[in-house]
């Protein structure tokens, strides 16, 4: 059998490109249509049954980067989101946890004026549980660590934005 590497995809968004204003957050300063991007993935390893996902931007001035969107206990069976899905139709079973913004929805690129190319890490965990055993109100950092430490396989899309 062929081993077949496990990858995320967009129509929306293309690694290393940067992304339309359709995925800017709509606050702080920022006024886009705060949509999340299309996301697709395929080729899960054997003995996955859920998936998460999660936006991350590592060049935050923050000291710990900035989560824009955490999303636990995607069903195995599910291998998209659609356009905008980070705002309520997600999937039923699945959790969010707040993000740095302070809500649950997707959060999307709002980098400081003049601070200049931000990287968004868009990133799917294939997980060998239903569900992952993280407390609904589990911080972000808490989300985190208990994807690294359970992840079968993550596969990663990286866009940039800046203002």
């Amino acid at each position: 059998m062929e081993n077949r590497k496990f990858t995320v995809s967009s129509p929306d968004i293309q690694e290393g490109h940067f992304m339309a204003k359709t995925f800017e957050f709509n606050g702080f300063g920022c006024d886009g249509p705060n949509l999340s991007p299309t996301l697709r993935w395929q080729n899960a390893p054997a003995g996955t049954q859920s998936f998460a996902v999660t936006v991350y931007d590592p060049d935050a001035p923050t000291g710990s980067g900035f989560w824009h969107w955490l999303v636990l206990d995607i069903p195995a069976e599910v291998n998209e989101l659609a356009q905008g899905a980070g705002n309520g139709t997600l999937p039923a079973g699945c959790r969010s946890f707040l993000n740095d913004y302070g809500i649950k929805e997707f959060g999307g690129a709002c980098p400081p004026e003049g601070h200049g190319m931000h990287r968004y890490q868009f990133t799917v965990w294939a997980l060998p549980t239903p569900t992952l055993g993280v407390p609904d109100g589990a911080s972000a950092a808490v989300v985190g660590f208990m994807l690294n430490a359970n992840a079968l396989a993550k596969a990663t899309l990286t866009a940039t934005y800046a203002r």
